[in-house]
């Protein structure tokens, strides 16, 4: 047999066992979420990875083309359209997958990042999660893969038709978390108390009624400014934490309070030129924004040795909540929303 032959044989059976492309594609996304080391802090969610089919989650998408969007869906007629669909699913990046209007409405992020904020969790055995944000229902099901069916995994979204799709996603793939349509930033109280929460859609601060809903000694992971702050909640008024070192961009919560629109260049004033795309520089103005001028910001930025976002920290106690570098009691505080 020639190579021309061989390579049509290798192509029917792609074509053919669709099944067989899956595993192989989503065996090398886990080898490659291990290269990254997102989940050295806590090994055991390689296996939810290997486990869960992203692409149940994902039977379409969009990828930006010039000049828009192109949808790209496992049903396409044209079996190397399915194949490009099905490759894309298992990529380590984030794949848009609900549009309006040209505006990113929902997303399926980038698995490396996720496989990092579940780490980050601290997940143990028997712990009761909250997920903000259900989007295709794909870190729900790891989730569930990880503590079982047994109702110990919740997750939230506004919109009903989102929630709707994610219990199609989960049923395809043979999870059951419960799915709550319903504002995320309100939690949700009637499944409380919780000992995890973690949110996969940025907000402008930390919604008090999570720490009303979470178990003293449970743990919050939220996107916020550009990074990912990880609290300690201490009591149902009281949580404290530093942020990742990781950066991180999230469609912002639906139905929540406006998240600011980073700063332009131009609105930058006498800021030298190096510092403003800087993106160090960039997360200390996004997480000052209101309380510290743009200016003000780079002396300090500078002063301290362009930290990097570990050194940053957010304390929420009663109704006030402050983000500080280095030390909460210390004399670089600003008031969050």
């Amino acid at each position: 047999m020639g190579d021309r032959d061989r390579g049509r044989d290798r192509d029917r059976g792609r074509d053919t066992d669709p099944a067989g492309l899956a595993a192989s594609v989503r065996a090398e996304l886990v080898r490659e979420i291990e290269r990254s080391g997102a989940w050295a802090g806590d090994p055991v969610w390689r296996e939810a990875f290997e486990a869960v089919p992203r692409h149940l989650f994902v039977p379409y998408y969009y990828v930006a083309v010039a000049g828009g969007y192109e949808r790209r869906w496992g049903e396409h007629p044209d079996p190397a359209a399915c194949e490009r669909w099905l490759r894309g699913a298992y990529e380590d990046t984030p794949l848009a997958t609900r549009l309006r209007d040209g505006e990113l409405l929902s997303s399926s992020s980038q698995p490396s990042l996720m496989a990092l904020m579940l780490a980050e969790l601290k997940v143990r055995d028997g712990d009761r999660v909250l997920e903000i944000g259900t989007g295709t229902g794909y870190n729900a099901a790891l989730l569930a893969h990880r503590l079982g069916d047994g109702g110990l995994v919740t997750t939230v979204d506004l919109d009903p038709e989102i929630t709707e799709s994610a219990r199609r996603h989960l049923d395809a793939a043979g999870y059951h978390p419960v799915v709550v349509t319903g504002d995320g930033a309100r939690g949700v109280p009637e499944r409380a108390p919780f000992d995890r929460i973690i949110a996969t859609c940025a907000l402008p601060s930390v919604p008090r009624a999570w720490l009303a809903q979470c178990r003293p000694g449970g743990r919050i992971l939220t996107p916020l400014a550009t990074g990912l702050v990880a609290l300690t909640v201490h009591d149902g008024a009281h949580a404290e934490g530093r942020f990742l070192d990781t950066p991180a961009y999230f469609v912002p919560l639906r139905g929540g309070p406006p998240v600011p629109d980073p700063y332009e260049p131009g609105d930058l004033g006498d800021v030298p030129r190096r510092a403003r795309q800087d993106d160090l520089f960039r997360f200390l103005l996004a997480l000052t924004r209101g309380g510290l001028a743009p200016r003000a910001a780079y002396v300090l930025w500078e002063r301290a040795g362009a930290p990097r976002r570990e050194r940053y920290g957010v304390t929420v106690r009663g109704e006030r909540a402050r983000a500080w570098l280095d030390d909460p009691r210390g004399p670089y505080t600003w008031p969050l929303p």
